[in-house]
């Protein structure tokens, strides 16, 4: 890639981002908090979370449990055919947690590409996403949609999850039960896919997936590894930047990390 591809590739992401300016200034890069004030559209504020806890080793690839009253084992095969069957095992009324009987009104299981590059993960689906039954379609997702696409990509060329399947009623934080029984379904989705980039879209993604609870703010502008060969980059969740825009210029960086892992792997 030529120097001017480079620099016309990095005015799509701005203009995307909707990025007016730059500075060295550090108190301009500084003037707002840490803690992002909620993860998905119309979600809830979070209080700021301090402590810091070091990556964590990557973890062991887990298999979800079988159904209630069945005996079914979990699907083993790959690629397509893996997600095809999970989507199928999990089913589109899936009780496993108390979510199914809290108002959802489908499981929301993930969209893209079964062999893509790059992985986008979310927390958890807003009534938009409850509604169409697909992950990112609502003001947040739009925005999503801008990004990918100023990276030169498609929603179709990516695989778009979150982390759990159900939306939370009221758009609330999911509790811990319910992240540990639908857990184990993304981590089967992620070595499906086998994706070499993963980013986290989140305070509450990053945290499930790195099994830490820093701030999102600490966490984004480095490269994690996870399960073995997988970069996985945090950033701002798109909900967070539709009610801070002045943070467009920090996903900017990360995505300028994400292309760039594309690149060479």
């Amino acid at each position: 890639m030529t120097g001017r591809d480079e620099l016309a590739e990095h005015l799509r992401l701005f203009e995307a981002l909707g990025v007016t300016g730059v500075s060295r200034d550090a108190s301009w890069r500084a003037r707002t908090t840490e803690q992002e004030p909620a993860d998905r559209e119309g979600g809830r504020a979070e209080a700021p979370s301090e402590a810091i806890a070091p990556d964590p080793a990557p973890q062991a690839s887990a298999s979800p449990a079988p159904a209630p009253g069945t005996g079914a084992p979990a699907p083993s095969q790959g690629g397509a055919e893996t997600l095809a069957d999970l989507r199928a095992y999990i089913g589109p009324a899936c009780t496993r947690c108390k979510l199914g009987g809290l108002g959802r009104k489908q499981v929301v299981f993930g969209v893209g590409r079964p062999d893509a590059d790059l992985m986008f993960i979310g927390e958890a689906p807003g009534a938009d996403e409850d509604a169409q039954g697909e992950p990112f379609v609502g003001r947040a997702g739009q925005l999503l949609t801008k990004i990918i696409e100023a990276m030169g990509l498609t929603r179709a060329d990516v695989y778009i999850a979150n982390v759990i399947k159900c939306r939370p009623p009221g758009n609330r934080a999911p509790e811990p039960d319910e992240v540990a029984t639908c857990e184990p379904f993304l981590f089967q989705q992620i070595d499906a896919i086998a994706p070499k980039v993963i980013v986290a879209l989140g305070t509450h993604a990053a945290h499930a997936l790195l099994k830490t609870d820093a701030p999102i703010s600490r966490l984004r502008g480095r490269v994690h590894d996870f399960r073995g060969s997988i970069k996985l980059v945090p950033t701002f969740h798109p909900a967070f930047l539709l009610r801070s825009p002045d943070r467009k210029r920090d996903v900017w960086e990360d995505m300028k990390k994400v292309m760039e892992l594309l690149r060479e792997r």
